[in-house]
């Protein structure tokens, strides 16, 4: 063994769980999100019911691209695991 390899194995540390650890903690961000997302819908249908289809539309676009982070989160936490 050459001393690049002994060092390479001596930095090497591995912590099992820390992905889910990340996952748990990229969830917060988008689940806060979609809680806004829905309750101002909630409140525009109440205003405006005649709007109520449109909103509700924008709604899932937003829940949609909100979701994406907690996706992004959880393959990150999968890749760098």
């Amino acid at each position: 063994m050459d001393i690049v390899t002994l060092a390479q194995e001596a930095t090497t540390t591995t912590m099992p769980g820390l992905g889910a650890v990340g996952y748990g903690l990229a969830a917060i961000g988008p689940g806060i999100g979609i809680g806004i997302v829905v309750g101002k819908a909630i409140e525009g249908m109440a205003r405006q019911p005649e709007m109520a289809g449109q909103i509700r539309t924008t709604m899932f676009l937003g829940i949609a691209f909100t979701e994406a982070l907690a996706l992004i989160g959880i393959v990150t936490g999968f890749i760098f695991q």
